[in-house]
């Protein structure tokens, strides 16, 4: 889920959409708290079960991350696809996105994109598996307001071997959320902290993958 609607502007172009969304760590048995108690949330959808599957790719010497970008290629879920997200700006961050295509080649509008960072070879840097529990959090209308991720997270660094796994929470903020995304978040975050969550050890899983 995105705080914007998700769009195509011509056969061919990837979808662009802007990520805004908080990122906790929990332990293994704690449990998410009534997210009915933030303010516009009326309703909660039934939880759906995806089980996600990304291998994350970078030059040698990481020139996409340096920049802030991360590329990806991923399978499950509704946004099954090629995805390459931008660095962060603000609250959230920009996503491009591409069909998953035949095979595993980077597609070629995604490799025009990429030749506009780096220009030098890819090669998978991770493999990032996940057990994902979504719930959407909806207004009185039905109007979807944020989406709580509940992940269970496998990682393998493809470079050292190195396997690690973890359970976080993010929660996305929708196209029905309150228009000061910043005081929102603030808000789910004391909501969470108190059911038990933390900061975020890392701004995302590939960084954690990596051990960053």
């Amino acid at each position: 889920m995105r705080s914007d609607l998700r769009t195509t502007t011509e056969p061919g172009e990837p979808t662009r959409s802007l990520e805004v969304e908080i990122k906790l760590d929990v332990d293994a048995e704690t449990v998410a708290p009534d997210w009915c108690l933030l303010p516009g949330v009326a309703e909660l959808s039934a939880p759906q079960v995806r089980e996600l599957d990304a291998r994350y790719f970078d030059t040698s010497d990481f020139a996409l991350g340096r920049a802030g970008y991360a590329l990806r290629r991923r399978t499950g879920g509704p946004d099954a696809g090629w995805h390459l997200k931008g660095p962060r700006q603000g609250a959230g961050r920009v996503e491009l996105g591409w069909p998953l295509g035949e095979g595993e080649s980077i597609p070629a509008a995604l490799k025009a994109e990429i030749r506009r960072i780096t220009d030098d070879p890819l090669h998978p840097i991770a493999r990032v598996r996940n057990r994902r529990l979504a719930v959407e959090m909806r207004d009185a209308a039905g109007g979807v307001v944020a989406e709580f991720l509940d992940d269970r997270v496998q990682t393998r660094d493809e470079a050292t071997g190195t396997e690690r796994a973890w359970r976080e929470w993010e929660i996305e903020l929708g196209p029905a959320a309150p228009p000061d995304a910043e005081d929102f978040l603030r808000l789910i975050a004391d909501l969470a902290r108190n059911a038990g969550a933390r900061p975020a050890s890392s701004e995302s899983k590939i960084g954690r993958a990596l051990g960053r």
